[in-house]
């Protein structure tokens, strides 16, 4: 029965380290205790991320815990394990009753799952199903479940289950294919995947023939697949029982359990699924490690892989090492583990914040297997799953695994990991993180007296005549992250940094204008830092508020004011500051064209001069449409209040006639009209 191909990478032993042909990312190799550790990929375009700092090792032994029956197990026969949103769900089928079970999870893979019977999904599941594949089309973003099965070619068929987009579909479609050509004879194994040119293609094991069915759906995996029979490659196929398939080095590989001779064999594909020539290959028993084997499932660690195998006789769990998919192969036997019992079915590998999980069916019983590998727990964080993953640290001294997976169960996945060694902390003098005003000048300081030496990355606005120094001035312009190494003669390399925030404040009080005597001026100019800032304009008189960014300004004559732009933070305090001169000219009269005598509103309800450089005013005078004088002064201050003789006068349009001097000793003559409203 095929597993999803969902590899999954773990940390591999430092030693293996030469045998990577690309470096993912960058890491130190040697840190101390408590010292941030901070890593850098160098893939920005993939289409997930995963790091692991404190993971889960699969050269460790794995941890087996049988979960018990009350899962409404009958016979069940193969597995699947996947993450949808962040809910983890199993499916399995039951070959007694051609049932599909889905185990609901919740949140984590360690929890007692419930089950959802989805019954035989009305009439259109395999008779007495074998296997189960689950894919995601990441196009049309939808989850798609195929079964075969059926014990003769007369009774064997192919379906596919359509979830939609979630996994949690309680009512799924079902499109039951039959036999495709009449190719399948209780098949057994079942893998799809989507090819470099974007095909999909899948491939079966027929348990009593020993042929090697390929299905292609095209360009579509919703199409109804073409059979083809691709034979026993190379004779090697003897009651397969169960086959995976992976993708390394460019090429595809099929790894098939036989249950006639008990053995795995090995089914090379070429670069493509669309072969017409696979070669096959017989890898043994493993020193009679194999026996009667029932299911497969293949995981990658960093540059190794493991195949797991269920001996059906012994309840046994094999491991098949390999730092390729060509080999050279390393077998190893667990015991009964998890209580299998006449397993049938193991699930793909799964990641749940870093344990590894893997779940068995067994046919004995109707019980389920919990396989896992646990991560350990000395890292501040034990997982990131974006391209850029924050600083660390670890805890406790020791040699930690830190691994990195892009593209994760596709087939242009790539893994990298490295060892990284953790030392107790040499006692060190540093600045902490700092905030700095820009423009300010620091000297930064790390000092260790077990240090060997030290360096300070050249970067900006940095004093690279003292790198070498345990001080060296900096003057940011913007924030900055200085870096520089420690390098210590018991192997403790300390790459660390100190982070400088600048705080950029700007104050503009916008540029110097003219304005008409008595009109009013809006300061402040758009280049003002705007925010949780404190504004202080200087001198006060003549504004409207001296407390915020744009104030309205109404000086008399020519005015200086300047701006004070303040950001206080926890232990610092930075401002700026800009000027504005207001300059008045007077060479008319300002008034309005418009009062309400009634509206109540001091500034709308009179009407007068607004002027404020005015040294004399000869008259001011204003008509009604009869040519009646309503209001007469001198005085260039005082206002009418739309009364004439003592009543409000009549709303219309009225005539004013004004001569005065400015301060300049200009005179002033000028006539213009003004509407009074009620």
């Amino acid at each position: 029965m095929k597993k999803c191909l969902l590899l999954i990478a773990i940390l591999f032993v430092s030693q293996m380290n030469t045998l990577f042909a690309q470096s993912l990312f960058n890491s130190p190799d040697t840190v101390c205790v408590n010292q941030p550790v901070k890593l850098s990929s160098n893939i920005f375009n993939a289409k997930s991320y995963y790091w692991g700092f404190c993971s889960g090792f699969l050269f460790n032994t794995p941890l087996g815990t049988n979960m018990g029956d009350n899962f409404d197990f009958s016979i069940p026969t193969g597995v699947k394990i996947a993450n949808d949103s962040g809910f983890f769900y199993g499916f399995v089928i039951n070959s007694k009753t051609s049932e599909l079970l889905r185990l609901n999870y919740g949140r984590s893979l360690d929890n007692t799952p419930t089950v959802t019977n989805l019954g035989n999904l009305t009439m259109g599941l395999p008779e007495n199903p074998t296997s189960l594949y689950l894919v995601r089309d990441t196009f049309s973003r939808k989850w798609f479940l195929f079964v075969s099965g059926g014990f003769q070619n007369a009774t064997s068929e192919l379906a596919r289950i359509d979830f939609g987009p979630r996994l949690s579909n309680n009512k799924p479609n079902i499109a039951n294919f039959g036999n495709p050509a009449g190719l399948l004879d209780h098949p057994k194994g079942l893998f799809v995947a989507q090819d470099a040119d974007n095909q999909w293609l899948g491939y079966v094991v027929n348990y009593n023939t020993g042929q090697l069915i390929r299905l292609d759906f095209s360009f579509n995996v919703s199409n109804t697949p073409l059979a083809t029979d691709m034979g026993n490659p190379g004779g090697v196929l003897n009651f397969p029982s169960d086959l995976t398939a992976v993708y390394d080095a460019n090429q595809w590989h099929l790894f098939i359990t036989n249950f006639g001779n008990s053995t795995l064999a090995r089914v090379d594909l070429g670069t493509a699924l669309d072969t017409v020539t696979p070669v096959g290959s017989s890898l043994g028993d493993f020193l009679f490690r194999i026996l009667k084997p029932s299911a497969i499932s293949m995981v990658r660690d960093c540059n190794y892989f493991h195949l797991y195998i269920t001996d059906s006789t012994t309840s046994q769990l094999v491991e098949v090492r390999m730092p390729t998919a060509a080999g050279p192969y390393t077998g190893i036997s667990y015991s009964v583990t998890g209580g299998m019992n006449f397993p049938t079915g193991i699930s793909n590998f799964l990641r749940d914040r870093d344990t590894v999980y893997a779940f068995i069916t067994n046919a004995q019983d109707s019980t389920l297997t919990k396989i896992s590998f646990n991560h350990c727990t000395n890292s501040t964080i034990p997982s990131f799953t974006e391209v850029a993953p924050p600083a660390y640290r670890y805890n406790t001294p020791g040699v930690y695994n830190i691994y990195y997976v892009v593209n994760e169960g596709l087939p242009n996945m790539q893994v990298d990991c490295r060892d990284i060694t953790v030392l107790a902390p040499p006692t060190l003098y540093r600045n902490n993180d700092t905030t700095l005003c820009q423009g300010d000048t620091l000297r930064l300081y790390a000092v260790s007296t077990l240090a060997d030496s030290i360096r300070w990355s050249a970067g900006h606005n940095i004093d690279t005549t003292n790198v070498f120094f345990d001080s060296v001035r900096v003057y940011p312009n913007y924030s900055t992250t200085y870096k520089y190494t420690l390098y210590y003669p018991f192997g403790c390399i300390v790459d660390t940094s100190i982070n400088i925030n600048i705080v950029k404040v700007k104050a503009d009080a916008g540029p110097d204008r003219y304005v008409r005597d008595g009109a009013i001026s809006v300061l402040g100019g758009p280049f003002t830092s705007m925010g949780t800032y404190s504004y202080h304009w200087e001198p006060f008189q003549f504004l409207s508020d001296s407390t915020v960014p744009n104030p309205y300004a109404n000086p008399p004559y020519d005015f200086t004011y300047y701006l004070t732009v303040t950001e206080q933070g926890e232990g610092y305090q930075c401002s700026s500051k800009d000027t504005v001169t207001v300059r008045i000219t007077c060479g008319d009269f300002y008034l309005p064209n418009a009062f309400v005598p009634t509206s109540g509103n001091p500034v709308s309800s009179r009407f007068g001069i607004l002027n404020n450089a005015l040294i004399k005013l000869n008259f001011f005078r204003i008509y009604n449409r009869y040519g009646q004088l309503v209001f007469e002064t001198t005085d260039p201050r005082q206002q009418w209040d739309g009364l004439f003789n003592g009543k409000l006068a009549d709303e219309g349009v009225y005539v004013w006639h004004a001569e005065g001097f400015c301060s300049s000793g200009k005179q002033i003559n000028k006539t213009g009209n003004v509407t009074l409203f009620h």
